[in-house]
């Protein structure tokens, strides 16, 4: 296959940890070729197809320079076999119009993983409403009062905008209420945004646990990101510890579930957030631990994303 990845810009990769890079070393191993463009260089114009300014690679296998690459060409979307959109979030406007963009692609022949409508139709964190049995008690509210009445009800609670990632802007309040209001007015805006309110589950102590999910089927180790010192955080990016661990009966039946419901959808791949057995999030923009998993655990997780794109690309024809 001729596989299109639409990522950031490779000069940004840490490839001792990056997911799409664990992607592309498993696909060139299976004899596929690689192409990259970013979400900026696809455009659209009135009688052609939906093209992108492209950049051919070939990995080296070289740390301090991993890919060798070909001149940059325009190339239409559709002569691809796979574009894997791999933009990491936010979720911006930006992103949005791409998507748009990519499904146009689709509707020319282009086949996109994840599909461009489903990664509109399931944002991150309110995903989890549709799977609420799973989730911990959730409230999503542009109110001040109704934020201030959970926390009267609820005691301990997590706060979190809708729109952020790597543990941005995540914050929790005890039952003494501490900084309440303050946090209220950085997260809500006077009414202005919605937030994301939980219940806080003690088991975060011991990891929020990145469940992958590929082709509907669950990965069989998961990567436990264990909050340090006083963080509250599990993060990678907020300087959680990553720790691969055999997949738990109860969050194997819960990825199994959710898989089955959404992998139809056009999700190729989907990252569960679990703390304790409740799912947080629901993370299908680009999905990480790849390389987490598979340094610790020995799993091949970048190789079974390639087989199960390779299935998903045959059963489309």
């Amino acid at each position: 296959m001729h596989i299109l990845f639409v990522a950031d810009p490779l000069e940004s990769f840490k490839i001792y940890k990056d997911s799409t890079f664990a992607m592309m070393r498993s696909a060139q191993a299976r004899g596929h070729r690689i192409t990259v463009c970013e979400p900026r260089h696809i455009r659209w114009i009135s009688g052609e197809k939906v093209s992108a300014q492209v950049r051919d690679i070939v990995l080296t296998g070289d740390e301090s320079h991993w890919f060798d690459e070909a001149p940059c060409r325009r190339a239409e979307l559709a002569e691809f076999d796979a574009i894997v959109m791999r933009k990491d979030p936010p979720f911006d406007s930006e992103y949005f119009y791409a998507t748009h963009l990519l499904g146009q692609a689709e509707r020319e022949g282009a086949k996109v993983f994840n599909k461009p409508a489903a990664l509109r139709d399931h944002p991150e964190k309110l995903a989890v409403m549709e799977f609420a049995e799973y989730a911990p008690v959730t409230l999503v509210t542009r109110s001040a009062q109704d934020i201030r009445d959970f926390h009267a009800q609820h005691k301990d609670i997590i706060l979190k905008p809708l729109d952020g990632m790597g543990g941005m802007g995540i914050f929790r309040v005890g039952a003494d209420g501490m900084n309440l209001g303050s946090i209220i007015e950085t997260l809500n805006l006077d009414g202005a945004q919605s937030v994301m309110v939980q219940k806080y589950l003690p088991e975060i102590t011991k990891g929020d646990k990145r469940v992958l999910i590929i082709g509907g089927q669950p990965v069989p180790f998961c990567l436990a990101r264990i909050p340090q010192g006083n963080e509250v955080r599990g993060n990678l990016a907020a300087g959680g510890k990553g720790v691969a661990q055999a997949l738990e009966p109860e969050d194997r039946a819960i990825a199994e579930h959710i898989g089955a419901a959404l992998a139809p959808r056009g999700l190729l791949l989907i990252g569960l957030d679990i703390i304790g057995h409740r799912i947080t999030e629901i993370n299908v923009t680009s999905p990480t631990c790849f390389q987490e998993i598979e340094q610790q655990a020995g799993f091949p997780v970048g190789e079974m994303f390639v087989e199960a794109l390779e299935k998903a690309v045959a059963e489309a024809v």
